[in-house]
């Protein structure tokens, strides 16, 4: 398919696809970038919206697809091809160098002068230009380290932009930003709007995507959902076109609530909350009780889940047992009796190079201590065991875990937990790129865990999963939590009206 740009049209994008072995990371992806427009790119996680970006910016190479820029096709064969052609990129992490100068970050690697000697005065002047361009009020000579996040992602702006720049893709700038800061950075961008700049925002802050978007693209599994004016979009169609339904009627109905849950509390979260990263929100765990945690990515799920555990401290409020035991850290909340299976299975859950049977092994070791080895025997029985309880397809527990598929890989991240004998588990994104068979297998062990007496924590992107597997829903949106269902309430339809606010 050849790219037909409108003469209006600043960039083109036709029939994108994208593979890896076994998975299709973009499937017939069509964009519209016109000029003078702030262009939203939204999806949750895995929904392609990073490997679009790298392609559009020449950091991947499509296996499908055209890109028109100005109504000329382009290819880029790397970053600095799109550089050449105007297209520049900022991500959410600041790719600046603190202990460097204003001057030698915007001008790192542009700078030129005769036999090599990089002449600093005519650095200076460009510097100035790239921060008056911005109306940037701040010292060239200073280190960026000392500014404010705020002011690096300004400074990170200014070093992207250059005279012939046409697209600009901001990849979560907002992330690390307060309302004030945030404010800052909007007017920057309808200065850049002004001058015909076409920007592509990357974000999960849904009030943001209303105040500076203009048009609305939606990615889910590879695919475009659906595109469309800010303005003739409603929040409760955006949620619906981001997270879709997956699971179907089917699996919806096993969702029919199983009755209040009186059992036991085990866990008592009282205004835990970290500056920045989630407002202080209080939280009860029971036995037998399975907690759903539903919102957008950005919400505030996984960092609710780390506060629990301990991984990221929290500098309000404390979790506490109900036996007196506390979780202030990982190592005190598997001792307390407290274990997590991270969103991330690949760099957070599992040691690719191990074996099953080490991977299932390592959270009860480190439970005992590195002087209380598990001997080989005991381990091979715990593996063994779990390998037979999970239905985990190998022929031995001394496979690589890398070489299983991503379904099994979740169950040994789930043998590992349970290993350990927890009390509760904290299960952050259970089913995520797994395949169908597995995700209903999962669904089914989260029930029967439940039913053995475990309190359950399950944080999932998929609504009608946490539909399905909660007897109570906690919502998030923007980093707090903003209310709690049960019984009946327990709908799709109600999580999304709370998730959309009263914006309509």
């Amino acid at each position: 398919m050849t790219a037909e740009p409108t003469p209006a049209t600043r960039m083109t994008v036709r029939g994108i696809r994208k593979a890896y072995p076994g998975v299709l990371a973009l499937d017939d992806v069509d964009l519209d970038l016109y000029p003078g427009e702030v262009h939203a790119l939204l999806g949750e996680n895995g929904a392609g919206k990073s490997t679009l970006i790298k392609v559009l910016t020449g950091a991947l190479r499509s296996d499908a697809g055209d890109i028109a820029l100005d109504g000329r096709r382009v290819s880029f064969a790397k970053t600095g091809d799109a550089q050449d052609a105007g297209i520049s990129t900022v991500y959410q992490e600041v790719n600046l160098i603190p202990a460097m100068s204003v001057t030698q970050n915007l001008t790192l690697g542009k700078t030129g002068g005769r036999f090599g000697v990089i002449s600093w005065r005519a650095a200076r002047h460009q510097a100035q230009a790239k921060l008056d361009r911005l109306g940037l009020k701040v010292d060239p000579e200073r280190a960026v380290g000392s500014y404010s996040v705020a002011v690096q992602q300004m400074i990170a702006i200014a070093r992207a932009l250059d005279d012939d720049t046409t697209v600009l893709v901001l990849d979560e700038p907002t992330a690390s930003l307060d309302a004030q800061e945030t404010a800052s950075l909007f007017d920057v961008l309808r200065a850049l709007k002004a001058k015909g700049i076409a920007i592509v925002f990357i974000t999960h802050f849904l009030d943001q995507v209303y105040e500076v978007s203009d048009r609305i693209t939606v990615l889910r599994n590879g695919r475009k959902v659906g595109t469309g004016l800010a303005a003739d979009i409603s929040r409760q169609e955006l949620i619906g076109m981001m997270i879709g339904r997956e699971l179907g009627e089917a699996e919806e109905a096993v969702a029919r609530r199983h009755g209040d849950t009186q059992g036991q509390v085990v866990l008592e979260a009282d205004s835990v909350g970290r500056k920045r990263v989630l407002e202080p929100f209080d939280l009860t765990l029971r036995a037998g009780e399975v907690v759903g945690l539903s919102g957008l990515l950005g919400s505030g799920r996984t960092e609710l889940v780390k506060l629990i555990f301990g991984a990221i401290a929290p500098d309000s409020g404390k979790v506490a047992m109900t036996d007196g035991t506390a979780g202030s850290n990982p190592r005190a909340s598997l001792n307390a009796g407290i274990a997590l299976c991270p969103e991330d299975r690949k760099s957070e859950g599992l040691v690719g190079e191990l074996s099953i049977r080490e991977n299932i092994i390592l959270s009860m070791q480190a439970k005992r201590g590195w002087l209380r080895k598990v001997s080989q025997s005991e381990q091979a029985r715990i593996a063994n065991e779990m390998i037979a309880a999970l239905a985990i397809a190998t022929p031995d527990a001394e496979k690589p875990v890398r070489q299983l598929s991503g379904g099994n890989q979740q169950k040994v991240v789930l043998a590992r937990a349970l290993a350990s004998t927890p009390r509760i588990l904290l299960l952050d994104e259970p089913t995520r790129g797994i395949d169908v068979g597995a995700h209903a297998e999962i669904l089914t062990l989260i029930r029967k865990l439940c039913q053995d007496g475990l309190a359950l924590l399950v944080a999932s992107s998929e609504i009608d999963e946490v539909v399905a597997s909660s007897d109570r829903v906690v919502v998030l949106r923007d980093r707090r939590k903003i209310g709690e269902l049960t019984g009946d309430d327990i709908t799709r339809d109600r999580i999304v009206t709370m998730i959309a606010g009263d914006h309509g």
